[in-house]
């Protein structure tokens, strides 16, 4: 009875044990903290400004604190898309302001301008770029990359870009090729949805391609993240994730956005004004049926569960969302834990077919152009079969390779 006893108790604990998600140890340091490991005194001697946001962080400090307290000769600061800190929602203007925590002035790249002016660089011999890029073409801080490049060539001044790893994987490559027609601040490269590239990547592939508007060669260089490989995600390096802007707050929502970000070109919530954006999708009226997800639910290995909610105005994460104080039916994702076994686009659009289906007044919009780079609009309202981009991702697959740094 006592050996049953024992072996009972045993049994309970292996369960428990297996229950729990293993701690992933930490494999890849980022560029920032190769800067401060490796290159730190290459920075004697000049005045640096800094491009950055809140996940320029080692160790949980702002890389701005640490290079202040370390003694650079920090001299300004730049606040792309969300703020410098982290204090804006999508698409809010960022004005010109002063850092509280250490008096510098603060120069907006996402306002009247997106581009440095040579004013905002008089007091600035280096750059360090340090802004997370999701691996998608639409979120926009490879396109402040990009003009933060051209700014460097036109008044002679250095850009370092701090590397950090793609959180998609360098491997997850998806989506049709932008066309031209369709070239905007959420789409500057004419680069799939998804391309499976490092911020440092793109950039070398944006001058080696002729991409930007350059009257030179510009004076830069990457340093690389150490440690990361190609065919991990952002939970194989161990690194903690930080909200790279408000409505991103966990890798699961950075996974499904490449997805589900299609729901802002349609009149249709994608989770703004909730505490699951990109993860929670619907509309009044919206029809839920189970047994049709189903089948989506197998082809993708996700769980769809049938929600309610309400859109509200969430300071510096949404301001008026759609269908703000409105009742909303429908779909919370969630994933099994393999993400292997989806592709977040094919997934958004297998949801927007779905969604067009069962929601009254359905309307998609423009700006579903821009986001996915063809007229997707068209095709959507013509109900006509949704094109291949097969050709188009081993194209570019083909035309990335000698910019590969992993």
């Amino acid at each position: 009875m006592k050996n049953i006893s024992c072996l009972v108790l045993l049994i309970l604990i292996l369960v428990g044990c297996s229950s729990q998600q293993p701690q992933k140890v930490k494999t890849v340091n980022t560029g920032a903290e190769v800067l401060l490991d490796q290159h730190l005194d290459e920075l004697e001697g000049k005045r640096v400004g800094l491009v950055m946001n809140p996940t320029s962080r080692v160790d949980g400090v702002h890389m701005v604190d640490t290079l202040v307290s370390l003694g650079v000769n920090v001299t300004a600061l730049f606040a792309a898309e969300h703020g410098f800190r982290g204090e804006a929602g999508a698409g809010e203007q960022i004005t010109d302001g002063v850092d509280e925590e250490t008096g510098l002035p603060v120069f907006s790249l996402y306002g009247s301008t997106k581009k440095p002016t040579p004013e905002m660089l008089n007091e600035v011999d280096l750059l360090l770029f340090d802004l997370p890029d999701m691996g998608v073409r639409f979120y926009t801080y490879n396109s402040t990359m990009g003009l933060v490049m051209e700014a460097v060539a036109e008044n002679d001044k250095e850009l370092w870009i701090l590397d950090r790893p793609n959180p998609l994987g360098g491997n997850y490559v998806a989506g049709w090729i932008l066309r031209e027609e369709y070239k905007s601040f959420v789409g500057s490269y004419p680069v799939p949805i998804a391309y499976g590239m490092t911020m440092g990547e793109i950039a070398q592939m944006a001058v080696g391609e002729q991409w930007l508007d350059l009257p030179a060669e510009p004076n830069y260089k990457v340093i690389k993240t150490a440690g990361w490989k190609r065919d991990m995600r952002w939970p194989d390096t161990g690194l903690p994730w930080i909200a790279p802007s408000p409505n991103l707050p966990s890798f699961e929502h950075a996974f499904i956005y490449p997805g589900t970000v299609i729901f802002e070109g349609t009149n249709m919530s994608e989770g703004r004004g909730t505490e699951d954006p990109f993860l929670t999708i619907g509309a009044p009226g919206f029809d839920f049926n189970a047994e049709e997800l189903k089948e989506l639910e197998l082809k993708h290995s996700i769980v769809l569960d049938s929600v309610t909610f309400m859109p509200r105005s969430i300071p510096g994460k949404a301001l008026y969302p759609k269908h703000e104080g409105k009742e909303c039916t429908g779909i919370r994702i969630s994933f099994m834990g393999d993400y292997d076994q989806t592709d977040p686009v094919l997934l958004g659009l297998d949801l927007l077919n779905y969604a067009q289906a069962h929601t009254p007044n359905f309307e998609m919009k423009a700006f579903a152009n821009k986001l996915y780079g063809i007229d997707l609009k068209s095709i959507m309202e013509n109900k006509e079969e949704i094109p291949s981009w097969q050709g188009d991702v081993e194209a570019f697959k083909e035309q990335r390779t000698p910019y590969l740094l992993y």
